[in-house]
């Protein structure tokens, strides 16, 4: 039984200071129903656009936010206005791009200029000033707040926030490359993706006789194209046929045969084995270490009969699949999968027990840890349990995980409404039975029609109420793994009917490995030319890594 014994507040020293008659704290109030009011003007049009442009056409900045936040005053000869130039800097951190990237972005498509409501075109250097003289802190805070409500709305109506690209094959975007030509030549995209698939595929081996009529290359690439192309094994085989360089190709039955030789368990350790060597391939391109990772969980839905199915979770009557639980390097790294584990839970129509979701995550940072330096660890609200606050201290590292607001957390809430404060500091002491250890929640202001205006994290860093608002930003970092499992699932997941789980398991896990392979090949594209890689956009896009594979499916010369 987990207990946590919560101390008492200290309103005079763990608050910030400030009362509802405060004339500033009505001020800052005001700003956040502004800020509000503009996340819900973008919330409406990504429902209903097909792009990031079009939603910043069609928002206008809160004139409230000028007005009070603007720190140049109207005679300042600045020649942008409020309005665009914070839409400017909306489009760059909402596409990940540097100042002069976006800069380069804006002259050469007018119509994302046109978009933003700019009629020039900044330099980097007056993007730079502007963010370091223009805008004030609670400004930089109010645009990094909008970002990551905007990717939230984004990954949740489906509507892509890539960089807007040219339709021709024409690309600046590495102009130090020795060669004068700007773009990546198919040679060396294809070099790289044979460089990157050695590094892959090597590790999974199924033992097959060395007179066998495929060799496990010939099925690894099948998988990689029916996973892409987004079909079964019956279909996908013969698509494949005419695509590979091999004189013969195997049959779809043939396929699942081969891929039921593996173990779920040797699934697991093969995938570890070709991280490893991946992470091996950039080790001239060193980590930001130590590193934040994040952990999620995905479902992947079953409709078929779930008698003597244990894998499968849900109830008798609603939602039912797959689940599986990744770890990931976010924030300052290459968004690479480190871990992946299937979930198991109780289900009516099996004698599972209880997910003990601690135990998963002990697996899942044990083996991060052995691959890179972990410092923390994110998690959305699934991970709120005492134990699993417990086990990420035990295993010696930092956590910031959102707190479901029971009565505990409602009550603390009202005492600050009640007080007008924005944010609060709340000292705790984790008590289980495999340890204890000191903690921290933290109330923070939150502009969201779901929720009453504040958020809890729990943590255990020891975070003082004035870095408690900016130390909860980081969990933004997490909604990487949203897009990451969007694109595991729409261009590199096959499609199969088989009630197997070797099948099942063998499927998400080599989708995810695909996902590698594809971040692996942009990296060490963008390494052939600097090995200071800031910017972790792709350059090479998923599907055109797909094309790619497609086209040049053939052995390892």
């Amino acid at each position: 039984m987990e207990t946590t014994d919560i101390k008492t507040i200290n309103w005079q020293t763990d608050v910030h200071p400030g009362h509802r008659d405060d004339p500033e704290s009505k001020a800052r109030k005001k700003r956040r129903l502004a800020m509000w009011h503009y996340q819900m003007k973008a919330r409406s049009k990504l429902r209903t656009s097909s792009s990031l442009i079009e939603t910043l056409q069609a928002t206008t900045i809160p004139d409230l936010l000028r007005e009070e936040l603007d720190t140049y005053p109207g005679w300042h000869p600045a020649p942008y206005d409020f309005g665009p130039i914070v839409q400017a800097f909306l489009y760059k951190e909402l596409t990940n791009r540097n100042y002069e990237e976006v800069a380069r972005d804006l002259q050469r498509w007018p119509e994302v200029s046109a978009a933003i409501g700019l009629d020039s075109v900044p330099d980097a250097s007056t993007f730079s000033r502007t963010w370091r003289n223009r805008f004030p802190e609670e400004l930089r805070d109010i645009v990094t707040r909008w970002v990551r409500k905007i990717r939230e709305y984004a990954h949740k109506y489906d509507v892509s926030i890539q960089t807007v690209r040219k339709e021709s094959t024409e690309s600046d975007a590495f102009e130090s490359a020795e060669s004068n030509d700007d773009v990546f030549s198919s040679q060396q995209i294809t070099q790289m993706l044979k460089l990157g698939r050695s590094y892959a595929f090597a590790p999974f081996d199924s033992e097959r006789a060395d007179n066998s009529s495929y060799d496990d290359s010939c099925f690894l690439e099948l998988q990689s194209y029916i996973g892409m192309v987004g079909c079964g094994a019956d279909q996908g085989s013969r698509r494949f046929a005419s695509h590979s360089h091999r004189e013969q190709t195997p049959h779809g039955d043939t396929h699942l045969r081969a891929v039921k030789q593996f173990d779920p368990d040797e699934i697991l350790s093969a995938f570890d084995d070709a991280t490893e060597q991946m992470l091996g391939a950039i080790d001239h391109l060193p980590l930001q270490e130590p590193v934040t990772v994040a952990i999620d969980t995905t479902t992947i839905p079953y409709y078929g009969t779930v008698e003597d199915m244990p894998m499968v979770s849900g109830t008798k009557h609603e939602y039912r699949g797959y689940k599986f639980a990744t770890l990931t390097l976010v924030g300052r790294n290459v968004p690479l999968v480190l871990a992946v584990e299937p979930v198991v839970e109780s289900s009516p129509w099996d004698d599972n027990r209880p997910n003990q979701m601690h135990r998963l995550v002990r697996r899942l940072v044990r083996r991060a840890k052995q691959l890179v330096t972990v410092d923390t660890v994110v998690c959305d609200r699934e991970f709120d349990s005492m134990d699993v606050f417990q086990t990420l201290s035990n295993l010696n590292v930092n956590y910031l995980i959102p707190k479901r607001t029971m009565q505990t957390e409602a009550t603390v809430i009202e005492k600050m409404d009640s007080a007008g404060e924005d944010v609060a500091v709340e000292a705790a002491r984790v008590n289980v039975e495999h340890g204890s250890h000191e903690m921290r929640f933290c109330y923070v202001p939150t502009a969201s029609e779901e929720s009453d205006g504040t958020a809890v994290f729990a943590t255990n860093v020891a975070v003082s109420p004035d870095d408690a608002e900016g130390f909860c930003r980081r969990y933004s970092d997490r909604w990487q793994i949203e897009n990451e499992y969007k694109t595991i699932k729409h261009d590199f997941l096959a499609t199969t009917s088989s009630k197997d789980y070797r099948v099942r398991s063998f499927y998400f896990v080599f989708a995810v490995l695909l996902y590698n392979l594809w971040r692996l090949t942009d990296l060490l594209l963008k390494a052939g030319v600097s090995t200071e890689i800031v910017d972790f956009a792709p350059y090479l896009t998923a599907g055109e890594f797909i094309d790619y594979v497609a086209k040049y499916l053939r052995p390892i010369d």
